[in-house]
């Protein structure tokens, strides 16, 4: 069965864009969902986040996943500035490989720890050490994850959001820090939209 990890992020947008990727989250599980697929968030999205990640599986994930990879618009009035002349927000959506090699990605380079799970999740995480915490010893950069099942579900998870880290890093210093990230924003903006919704709604045009 195919497997697909669909990476949301509102890049350098407002917290509008934040509120975009929460919707759209909700709005992509559906769809897959009414197509036979299943669809859920790695982690809990309670409120607008900045970044989010779904796991996508089932006969066709590849082809419901091409359908919504790339620039995606919302249009509507800010939910936290009534005012705001702006109608048009935009958020990214990418694949993640969570298998894939990175060259500059090391296992020797990872220290994990285990801690017990806190919040939400039953009496399973609450007994047991299944939250794993991965740092990269080089750079410093930290990742966790606790929401999974087991603690080689979190490991995996843990290491994914740590791959993703080390990669926004390598991006941003290779082309200029945060004038990369702005860049990197304003070209989310400028891109040909591949899905449109619109409304408090969220309703797919």
């Amino acid at each position: 069965m195919t497997e697909i990890i669909l990476h949301l992020s509102s890049g350098q947008g407002p917290k509008e864009c934040e509120w975009v990727v929460a919707k759209l989250a909700n709005a992509l599980c559906r769809e897959a969902s009414a197509t036979g697929l299943a669809c859920e968030p790695i982690e809990p999205i309670p409120r607008p986040v900045s970044t989010a990640l779904l796991r996508l599986s089932g006969d066709g994930a590849e082809a419901f996943a091409a359908t919504c990879i790339g620039t995606i618009r919302w249009i509507g009035t800010s939910p936290f500035r009534p005012l705001h002349k702006r109608r048009n927000w935009f958020v990214g959506v990418q694949p993640v490989r969570i298998d894939d090699p990175s060259t500059e990605f090391r296992d020797e380079d990872i220290r994990y720890q285990t801690f017990r799970a806190s919040g939400p999740g039953g009496q399973h995480v609450n007994k047991t050490d299944s939250a794993v915490r991965a740092t990269h010893v080089p750079t410093g950069l930290v990742a966790t994850s606790q929401d999974q099942r087991s603690q080689f579900a979190n490991k995996r998870i843990a290491r994914l959001k740590l791959t993703m880290l080390l990669d926004d890093r390598r991006r941003a210093g290779q082309a200029g820090g945060k004038r990369a990230l702005w860049d990197q924003n304003r070209d989310l903006e400028r891109g040909n939209a591949i899905r449109t919704y619109e409304g408090e709604r969220f309703r797919r045009r």
